[in-house]
């Protein structure tokens, strides 16, 4: 691993900081792109359907770099060297292409990008885990966590500012040079032997046959399809409602941002403060009221609090499942349950990005905001099943 602690530190910070870049495109501009260039609202939710695949796959991504080292360079860093290429490639090659008129060759690059994102993704995780002292393992958390955050709130703002006054090109090619960022630093890594407790564990699947567990990744999949169904058509309303440019699309995502990083610290102490059954209640009021309130927008200072109101309830749903997730499994196969619990909450914001898409297409803006804001009350069936058994009655790898 890197020696210098500085060193190690800003390299992965870097590396989430360049995926939340990335991502500010997705969640700010990259729905208005496609609808200027002609393209509807469906066509926007269906690309973020199969463009989200590959984070169904992390999975098997993270077994592939468990089990083969490539290059002599270790099971990590080829694997992330690779991550961040294809991610760069992939955002200049698409300032070649109009998604208007080759929309299919738009949505396999946007696939092929994520691949890439998916696996630098899955492989700084697991590298944070092999090689980080335990007394590091919560600043390195806070350091991910943060810059992606720090990435979605910054760039969000400058490719919103920097489309409306150059061009989508110049948007892409910022980006690609932000995911080269934390090259050098990932060159210097040198990696040791594995733990072997950290490869995954097939038999975490076996406790998805208990009633507590398909309940938890029930609710993975609602709340994510939920919340990234209503996120992916926020902006689009907003331009459709008031007419914003590009710049202020990309400050609407800041402070959606913003809301986020709130939401989630205080999920967090909530969370631990309260059981997590009533934090997760809380959790669905804030999910239902902020979606729901969406669709009364009238005036612009009022969106600027709704679409704040919604990030902090993005982040504060988040945080609140992650924690259910942590300490509801069991902990003999705790990281490979979890891995499938973040799959299953995946494969939901892939549903919740195409049926929002086709929603919106067919029935207009408000309407779909008050059946995804509807959907939450599903979660409250679900919460006696998730805590109708304490963590020690879950099932026990053997």
């Amino acid at each position: 691993m890197i020696a210098n602690r500085t060193a190690r530190y800003s390299m992965f910070a870097l590396l989430y900081f360049s995926q939340g870049a990335v991502l500010s495109f997705f969640t700010a501009l990259n729905g208005l792109y496609l609808l200027s260039v002609g393209r509807s609202i469906a066509d926007v939710g269906l690309m973020g359907t199969i463009a989200l695949i590959p984070f169904v796959l992390k999975i098997f991504m993270g077994i592939l770099s468990d089990r083969y080292a490539l290059f002599g360079m270790g099971h990590r860093k080829p694997y992330i060297l690779i991550g961040l290429l294809i991610q760069a490639v992939c955002l200049v090659l698409v300032t070649l292409i109009h998604p208007g008129n080759q929309f299919p060759l738009y949505v396999l690059t946007a696939f092929i990008l994520q691949a890439g994102m998916a696996l630098y993704d899955t492989c700084t995780d697991g590298l944070a885990l092999d090689t980080t002292p335990e007394s590091e393992q919560g600043t390195i958390q806070g350091l991910m966590v943060g810059g992606r955050a720090l990435g979605v709130v910054v760039v969000s703002g400058v490719i919103g500012l920097l489309v409306q006054r150059t061009s989508w090109s110049a948007a892409f090619y910022l980006l690609a040079a932000l995911t080269l960022l934390p090259l050098p630093l990932v060159w210097m890594v040198r990696e040791g032997e594995r733990p072997a407790e950290r490869k995954f564990q097939w038999k975490a699947f076996k406790a998805f046959s208990h009633l507590p567990v398909i309940a938890l990744g029930l609710l993975g999949a609602l709340y994510s399809l939920i919340i990234n169904g209503a996120n992916e058509l926020v902006n689009p309303f907003l331009q459709q409602k008031f007419s914003i440019g590009y710049d202020q699309a990309g400050f609407f995502t800041m402070v959606w941002g913003i809301g986020v990083v709130i939401g989630g610290l205080t999920g967090g102490k909530i969370s631990d403060w309260l059981n997590h059954r009533r934090a997760t209640t809380i959790a669905v009021g804030l999910s239902l009221v902020s979606i729901g309130c969406l669709p009364l927008i009238q005036a612009l200072p009022m969106a600027w609090l709704l679409v704040g109101l919604f990030g902090l309830a993005y982040g504060f749903y988040e945080t609140v499942y992650f924690a259910i997730s942590m300490q509801r499994t069991d902990p003999h196969i705790a990281a490979s349950m979890f891995s499938i619990l973040m799959a299953i909450a995946n494969i939901g914001t892939g549903i919740g990005l195409g049926v929002s898409g086709a929603l919106a297409d067919s029935m207009d803006y408000p309407i779909t905001f008050w059946i995804l804001a509807g959907l939450n009350l599903l979660a409250l069936i679900l919460l006696p099943l998730i805590f109708q058994a304490r963590r020690n009655a879950l099932p026990q790898g053997s």
